[in-house]
């Protein structure tokens, strides 16, 4: 029997990709922290639901402390501020030639590497549409890119059947040799939704939003110029295109914006994850975690994020109760960019 993909975080990304390898027929084992929705999935009762697909299937599930064993791939799709504490866990069940793979938003490969090393981590870029409505069910509300790739850039035999592997789930998935550059456009494409998350604004309001166009440039471009100073060329995906924001492209970046504005209308799933967690489910985001390591590129290179300081500052207040969600905080943020 071939070896079990092993799922760390059965939340929205690692459930549903896990999902689809295992409806495929792949042996898959998924870890998470949530007891109810582990005896879920052990049930058989993992339900994806959402207008992308909708199926069940379960398979063996334990929580971190239940895991034994050691093995060569391990998904992790834990939150950012969750990386290194779900890295530790993981680590002694990682095979020797094994790998983790950051299926996950944000620079986390580079926490993960700090802890298990480079040669057993492996970058990946998931740009689809979920949520984590309750245990054992989860909503696939809109595809979008999947790329994974070395983090030398290296096409190796271990990541030509990674690729493969993820195409069960997202067949126009991608191996890319420069997998820092989607993870960098992703962090100036994701600083936006950040951003809309001080509102109650659907994602495309806040986008087409006249009075935070002005911030939200000022924002991409502010992350974007840390990615140039760390020698990283920003890669462009599901309508986001980085070079109009370097270029400071007007035209090129109100394309963007608009086809962003259309693309975000259309989904099923019309807030960010970031939202749910402040506005539903009540619990830190983790935002702060992933403009971490863009912050302190930045001031290596001695460049001031005054808009990603401040962003983290104001989901803070959120997160402990100090101030409430609302236009004044998109406000303020959009005098910063003033």
């Amino acid at each position: 029997m071939a070896e079990p993909v092993v799922v760390w975080g059965a939340g929205a990304i690692g459930g549903i990709i896990g999902a689809y390898l295992r409806r495929a027929g792949m042996s898959v084992v998924f870890v998470d922290v949530v007891p109810e929705h582990v005896a879920a999935i052990r049930a058989g009762r993992l339900a994806i639901e959402g207008p992308v697909d909708a199926f069940t299937v379960g398979g063996d599930a334990f929580l971190p402390e239940e895991m034994t064993g050691r093995h060569r791939l391990i998904i992790l799709a834990v939150k950012a501020h969750h990386t290194e504490a779900a890295t530790r866990a993981l680590a002694p069940h990682l095979a020797e030639d094994g790998a983790v793979v950051s299926c996950q938003n944000g620079l986390n490969e580079l926490v993960i590497a700090d802890i298990v090393g480079r040669p057993r981590t492996i970058g990946a870029f998931v740009n689809f549409y979920a949520d984590y409505l309750a245990p054992g069910r989860l909503h696939y509300a809109k595809r979008g890119a999947v790329v994974v790739g070395e983090l030398d850039g290296a096409v190796t035999p271990r990541i030509e059947a990674l690729h493969a592997t993820m195409r069960i789930f997202e067949p126009d998935a991608v191996l890319s040799q420069n997998i820092f550059g989607f993870l960098w456009g992703k962090a100036g494409y994701g600083a936006i939704l950040k951003a809309s998350a001080l509102t109650d604004d659907t994602i495309a309001a806040f986008i087409g939003s006249p009075a935070r166009r002005r911030m939200i440039v000022a924002l991409v471009r502010e992350i974007l110029e840390v990615a140039r100073a760390e020698g990283v060329t920003p890669l462009g995906f599901d309508n986001f295109d980085p070079g109009a924001f370097l270029r400071d492209d007007f035209v090129a970046m109100t394309h963007c914006l608009s086809a962003l504005e259309a693309m975000n209308r259309a989904a099923a799933k019309p807030r960010s994850g970031i939202w749910r967690d402040l506005s539903v489910r009540k619990r830190p985001t983790d935002v702060a975690a992933q403009l971490a390591p863009v912050r302190a590129a930045a001031r290596r290179h001695g460049l001031a994020t005054p808009l990603a300081d401040r962003l983290v500052a104001l989901i803070t207040d959120i997160e402990t109760g100090r101030r409430a969600i609302g236009q004044d905080l998109a406000d303020e943020l959009c005098g910063v960019a003033a």
